[in-house]
């Protein structure tokens, strides 16, 4: 097996951890709302879609040898709190926060595209993050819809959660 290289290990490291993160989010929501809220199904829709991102990562992680963050247990337990949190605020709230976390997961993997475009240098992860950026701007976009910007203190909830998010992809990336 060829070693991966320090910066690409970097970035799949970083993108496992946050659908790790994102499958953790929606248990969360999930398991305050149950399957009669609102919008339990779109939400469980997304949780799957999450899911099927991870095992891909997951796969790449063992295929190439590179270590996962050591900080998974935290984004274990942090996921959920935020997940759930968010939910008991209501469902404006649990969709506000799947709209602050796919607005900043968009911008992540739109910058990796532009590095990993600029050098063609991997061109099976650039196509994994093409296909999964779309997802999570279908879930941004699905999570708009149903009313995330009426979620209470929106513009304060969003901006703590992606300042969150910013903080998590730094910390990821490295340790």
């Amino acid at each position: 097996m060829t070693k991966t290289p320090d910066h690409i290990a970097r970035m799949i490291r970083v993108d496992q951890a946050g659908e790790f993160g994102a499958t953790r989010i929606y248990a969360g929501q999930l398991a305050v709302m149950g399957d009669r809220a609102p919008d339990s199904a779109e939400i469980a829709g997304m949780a799957e879609q999450e899911a099927g991102h991870r095992a891909k990562f997951d796969a790449l992680m063992a295929r190439r040898g590179v270590r996962p963050t050591a900080l998974q247990p935290f984004w274990d337990k942090a996921g959920f709190a935020l997940g759930a949190a968010t939910a008991l605020i209501g469902p404006e709230a649990a969709m506000a926060c799947t709209a602050a976390v796919e607005t900043e997961i968009d911008k992540h993997y739109s910058d990796q595209l532009d590095q990993l475009e600029a050098t063609n240098e991997d061109p099976e992860l650039a196509a994994m993050i093409e296909e999964f950026r779309e997802d999570e701007r279908e879930h941004r976009d699905a999570a708009l819809a149903a009313g995330a910007e009426r979620a209470p203190a929106y513009p304060l909830l969003s901006g703590i959660i992606r300042l969150g998010c910013k903080a998590a992809i730094r910390i990821s990336e490295r340790i």
